[in-house]
């Protein structure tokens, strides 16, 4: 997705590729895949690349202080929510998200994938009955079972099947 270029960007390399942070008035509004051309060091977006450091480093939780604003529909950020409510190594089928938030298991899939904050919104964690679902990332289901792994989440029994 293409941000506002007047919106503070910082950019960061992680383990799964470099990633980009946007802000908008006070709260992270997107997280892209790639090193963004403009970089705005400013507190927010510090703080929040190290928070993300501290995720890849194994920190508990490290992204309950964040202030999210994801631009979405009022069902999108429903589904968001639900999806931030999954704790850490822990795992949720798109059927259980669609119990929280409504609608049906493809809309939970269809809103997670157009995520504009994925890991910090964790869709990571949405699983299908049936093996690991999708993925929007770089690096697709290599990116959602890197991140599984270092949650030490459950792994659906067939994941290894659909990566």
């Amino acid at each position: 997705m293409t941000w506002d270029t007047t919106m503070p960007q910082l950019s960061m390399h992680s383990p799964i590729g470099d990633l980009t942070l946007t802000e908008e008035d006070g709260a992270i509004i997107a997280l892209d895949w790639g090193w963004g051309r403009d970089q705005d060091e400013n507190p927010l977006l510090r703080h929040a690349c190290d928070r993300l450091d501290a995720y890849f480093d194994g920190a508990p939780d490290p992204f309950a202080d964040l202030v999210l604003a994801p631009h979405g529909t009022a069902y999108q950020r429903t589904v968001w929510q639900a999806v931030r409510a999954i704790p850490l190594g822990q795992t949720r089928t798109y059927r259980q998200i669609a119990q929280i938030a409504g609608g049906s298991p493809r809309s939970v899939g269809n809103a997670n994938s157009v995520n504009p904050i994925p890991i910090l919104i964790p869709c990571h964690r949405v699983v299908s009955v049936q093996g690991l679902g999708g993925y929007s990332g770089d690096g697709g289901l290599t990116d959602k079972l890197y991140l599984l792994g270092l949650e030490r989440a459950p792994i659906p029994a067939h994941a290894h099947e659909t990566a």
